[in-house]
């Protein structure tokens, strides 16, 4: 909560982007900022009704907005601890996404 001129660290960035020297404070689909999956996870760990649609965003840990394997794990982790307030919608998108993934790897009998 402090002004522009008063900023003392960098943004966490994901990984992909943290030595690129760019600076991204605005998604452009959502207009939320695009923060590394580790920010996420320390926001959850303190607040639990945290939205984990940030959280489980591929962009959150790598450049392919289409690879769903790390998302897709770690919401099985995450429903594994309880955390189930994922909508039904965002949740039938990370297992298709994840199943077409892996169907167009040649990984069909573990897409089904």
């Amino acid at each position: 909560n402090t002004s522009e001129c008063e900023k003392y660290a960098c943004c966490p960035l994901p990984p992909y982007l943290e030595d690129s020297g760019c600076v991204i404070e605005e998604d452009d689909n959502g207009g939320r900022p695009l923060r590394d999956v580790c920010f996420h996870l320390l926001k959850l760990y303190s607040d639990r009704s945290y939205e984990l649609d940030q959280l489980l965003d591929p962009r959150s840990v790598t450049c392919d907005p289409l690879d769903f394997r790390l998302s897709w794990h770690l919401w099985e982790v995450l429903r594994a601890l309880n955390y189930c307030h994922l909508s039904q919608q965002s949740w039938g998108v990370l297992n298709c996404s994840y199943a077409a993934q892996l169907e167009s790897e040649g990984l069909w009998e573990w897409a089904v």
